[in-house]
């Protein structure tokens, strides 16, 4: 026969709040890599089911032996299947507050899919992306950032130049992640990396839209200089956007290494003109 479950809370010590003589804080302490069902809304009025792998963390004071690791999926588990970007936001100050913790870290990861069509032929496939909603508490305040990762395709400037005909190009990651002062569509962000890339991708092309893509792609030649910098002014004239930072990774065609670059700004942090 089964005991209740407040005469077992009583029955079993909780060595996790016992002291720790060490006096040693610790700055993230918590779970790793958990799955769980979640439901994102997309800009064309559809409501996506997919799962997420989370990471959550809190930070641990000095005099805490450690925290309770179950409570982090107990967060979860509240939510059911209807985790979303408005809860989201709540379950970073939900877990602070529920593990007594000043600062505070959830992250979680899933794919995202948008129906694209091909640019000739107009046949619909779907397109993943890698997103992540990033939730952070630091001295009370909770902050949210979005992170995109857009694959796309670059054609090397250089290669065009110095070649008698031809030009190498790769597939290329561009990684965004913004911090915003107002809602900003998920695909809006993947509209800015895609609009100034060489040329965009697609999960099904035929002849014609494969003629096209190439064609496109050799016309708009980029450096990662200059994929960073593009979206930048993009980033620059949007006031929605309060911080940002701006990773592009190219996948190199002819050279075993990656060529990178990286920007980050935060418009908040400047001074007012």
């Amino acid at each position: 026969m089964s005991q209740p479950a407040d005469k077992l809370k009583t029955d079993i010590p909780d060595i996790m709040v016992s002291a720790d003589s060490r006096h040693i804080p610790i700055d993230s302490v918590g779970i790793k890599g958990i799955r769980h069902p979640v439901v994102v809304s997309d800009r064309a009025g559809r409501e996506q089911h997919t799962v997420a792998l989370f990471d959550m963390y809190v930070g641990l004071p000095h005099n805490f032996k450690g925290t309770h690791m179950s409570r982090f999926v107990e967060i979860l588990n509240n939510h059911e299947y209807e985790i979303t970007v408005e809860s989201f936001k709540k379950m970073i100050v939900e877990m602070s507050e529920l593990l007594s913790a000043e600062a505070g870290h959830i992250e979680m990861q899933f794919p995202y899919f948008v129906n694209k069509a091909a640019p000739v032929t107009g046949v619909r496939s779907l397109m993943d992306y890698d997103v992540s909603f990033i939730g952070e508490l630091r001295k009370g305040a909770p902050s949210t950032l979005v992170k995109v990762v857009v694959p796309v395709t670059t054609l090397c400037p250089c290669s065009k130049k110095i070649s008698d005909f031809g030009a190498h190009n790769q597939r290329s990651h561009v990684t965004v992640c913004v911090r915003t002062r107002e809602f900003v569509w998920i695909e809006e962000l993947i509209d800015y990396v895609e609009g100034v890339a060489s040329c965009q991708l697609y999960g099904l092309l035929k002849r014609p839209d494969e003629k096209y893509v190439t064609e496109h792609a050799y016309e708009n030649p980029k450096f990662v200089e200059d994929m960073v910098r593009d979206v930048a002014v993009l980033f620059n004239k949007d006031d929605r956007i309060a911080a940002y930072t701006v990773e592009s990774e190219n996948f190199e065609s002819i050279h075993n290494h990656s060529a990178y670059a990286k920007l980050t700004r935060d418009k908040d942090a400047e001074p007012a003109n």
